[in-house]
């Protein structure tokens, strides 16, 4: 285990922002991350995948890389399997490990970016799943006690793409490991019309968690670019929810616009629907700009500042406001 100085964060970031750290580290153990943190006096940042994070400037402080790894079966009978992940694990690797051993829930959160250990942070969802509905718990350490502590899928207070880690609790703790609970009598869920047109274009009738899978990656492939090649964080902001008479006013102006009524009776409304609405799908500002297949990704084509695509999304959230009367709110963490 070494502690690098003013090392550059570029390889670890998947928009390709060029920030320095004044010092990085990777840990692969919890005992690693308990020494680097009894020594350490600096400001602190646990990084996963990179995935979900934009760096707007050099990060004066400590980056620690988590890299706890591991599968461990928990318990498991005829019906179901606990698995305890380690925070490190590619997330999207996990998953094919389970769909390939017909263990369900997860197959729709195919080709998501980062590892496990932010799966439970972002309460990550996709195509009608979200991540909190097969979480069991947490297991996190808090950076005070240095003690490990295990949080219920109910104290992680989960939202939508949001937990207590991201709110009371944020920068308190990094997540070491998550339980998950996953069937082994497979539920389809197909509920979202392009999954069952991917579906249909595959030329399967019964699918099963394999196919569901593909069917999800053949989508995210086609709509989202690849980090490796356009340097993007995913996502770039949360589908806004409103009232029934919020919605109500907007469908008598805009008959066409994508709603989901949720459970408590508002309505989820497709950002990327108004972002492009507003003509902002496929703008490019120089080297960075609006995704041309998905308004809600932000892309670095090279050589982008971090503050560049700030902001574009300050100007997007201001446009989207100004034409709506709803405020976008970012899903990526802002450093």
């Amino acid at each position: 285990m070494e502690i690098k100085q003013h090392i550059s964060l570029k390889p670890f970031n998947t928009f390709g922002i060029v920030v320095n750290a004044t010092q990085f580290v990777e840990v692969n153990q919890v005992n690693q991350l308990k020494e680097i943190l009894q020594q350490n006096k600096l400001p602190l940042l646990m990084l996963g995948g990179g995935s979900n994070v934009l760096f707007t400037q050099d990060f004066n402080g400590l980056v620690i890389k988590n890299n706890i790894k591991g599968i461990e079966i928990v318990s498991e009978n005829n019906q179901e399997i606990v698995l305890k992940v380690g925070a490190g694990e590619n997330w999207h690797d996990f998953v094919l490990n389970c769909v390939s051993k017909n263990y369900a829930g997860l197959e729709n959160l195919s080709l998501i970016p980062g590892t496990v250990g932010a799966s439970p942070m972002q309460n990550i969802g996709a195509y009608g799943v979200e991540v909190k509905d097969m979480i069991i718990s947490v297991e996190a350490l808090n950076k005070s006690t240095l003690q490990l502590e295990s949080f219920t899928n109910i104290a992680c207070e989960f939202d939508y793409r949001s937990s207590i880690f991201k709110t009371s609790l944020k920068d308190k703790y990094f997540i070491i490991s998550v339980t998950f609970c996953l069937s082994k009598k497979p539920s389809i869920n197909s509920s979202y019309g392009a999954i069952n047109e991917a579906l249909e274009n595959m030329g399967v009738v019964n699918p099963t968690i394999q196919d569901i899978s593909r069917a999800v990656i053949n989508i995210r492939s086609s709509k989202l670019p690849n980090p490796k090649e356009i340097g993007n964080g995913g996502s770039f902001f949360k589908n806004p929810v409103v009232s029934f008479t919020k919605k109500n006013a907007l469908l008598e102006k805009y008959p066409s616009m994508p709603h989901y009524l949720q459970n408590d009776g508002t309505f989820k409304i497709a950002a990327g629907w108004l972002i492009e609405i507003c003509g902002w799908k496929g703008k490019r500002i120089a080297n960075y700009g609006v995704h041309v297949h998905q308004a809600l990704v932000l892309v670095n084509y090279g050589g982008a500042s971090g503050s560049d695509i700030f902001n574009l999304s300050e100007d997007i959230i201001h446009s989207v406001y100004q034409t709506f009367g709803i405020k976008l709110e970012r899903e990526v963490n802002i450093i």
